[in-house]
Parts: structure tokens; sequence; C-alpha cells
């Protein structure tokens, strides 16, 4: 059976290629330091709970949502699935 340029675990492949990915990219993302008292971007203050449980956090709830979300945005976009990378 012809099945082009795709290997028969392809699919698989890719599946765990964005689950690399996305832990490469957690991974390179996470805090490590002392907690700031104060948010780097608004400025508030970051409550003593959210220093204690996140070691290193430079952000508050709010702004760390908003980037999160800036983040997941750009990130929809899987080159590895997309038919011109599969070209080159």
């Amino acid at each position: 059976m012809a099945v082009g340029w795709a290997n028969d675990d392809s699919v698989s492949q890719q599946i765990q290629n964005t689950i690399e990915d996305e832990i490469s990219r957690v991974r390179s993302l996470s805090m490590q330091g002392v907690s700031a008292e104060f948010c780097d971007e608004c400025g508030e203050p970051i409550p003593l709970a959210r220093r204690t449980a996140i070691k290193g956090v430079r952000l508050c709830v709010e702004c760390q949502s908003s980037h999160e979300h800036e983040s997941q945005r750009l990130a929809l976009f899987n080159r590895r699935g997309s038919k011109d990378s599969q070209l080159r």
C-alpha cells in the first residue's frame, strides 16, 4: 500500500514531538532563585502565598495569566505538522 512520504507511525511520532516540544518549552520557563515581592510588569505586590508556592516567581497572577495566554496563542501553529516543513 502506498503511503506517500509519511511513515506508518508518522502520526504518533508527530504527537510525541509535540509533547516533547511543550515539555522543553515549560522547562525553559521554569523559575529559580528568589521570588520578587512586586510584579516585574505592573508593580503590584505578589502575595506571600504565591511567592512561597512558586520558587522564583516574578509576575503577579494577572500578569502571568495574560503572559501565558499570549504564549499559547503564538504556539498554536505546529511547524512540524505543516506541509511546508514536510516538503523541505
